[in-house]
């Protein structure tokens, strides 16, 4: 199967958001990304079995990684932001053993159908939301500059 996409938009977005200090870009994208991925961390959730001891209440939207998670994550330039969405410290293990299941069990995906299910929809709020977030984060610039002198 091939997802194939055609996004408009996104350089002008890129520019504006060049005019800003960088930790302000970042957090910028920060904010819709976690917008975005919300529903899907909460469709994980909600899909997840329920006797995996912390593995529904670990489930969330955030920037940090576990120690492990880390290793397999790749470096970002200073300019990307990366949002995760699934099982955080606690339930990151048993995550992993019920979603691929292992030799004593047999698998029982929850993040995969919440991938599925909601990955059109957070789609939806990045291109539909990041340019509106944009202008109120160059607006609030523009009113502390002001502020400034």
């Amino acid at each position: 199967m091939t997802l194939s996409m055609k996004l408009e938009g996104f350089k002008e977005i890129e520019i504006t958001l060049k005019q800003l200090p960088r930790a302000t870009a970042k957090n910028t994208g920060r904010r819709i990304l976690r917008k975005a991925a919300t529903p899907i961390a909460e469709a994980g959730g909600s899909n997840a079995p329920r006797d995996s001891g912390g593995l529904v209440a670990s489930y969330g939207v955030g920037t940090k990684l576990t120690k492990s998670q880390k290793k397999a994550a790749r470096g970002l330039s200073k300019s990307q932001v990366e949002v995760f969405a699934g099982p955080g410290e606690g339930g990151y293990q048993a995550g992993l053993q019920t979603e691929f299941g292992n030799e004593h069990q047999a698998p029982e995906p929850h993040l995969r159908p919440a991938w599925d299910a909601h990955k059109n929809d957070a789609l939806e709020i990045i291109s539909s939301g990041y340019w509106e977030e944009v202008q109120k984060v160059v607006a609030r610039y523009a009113r502390k500059l002001a502020r400034k002198g």
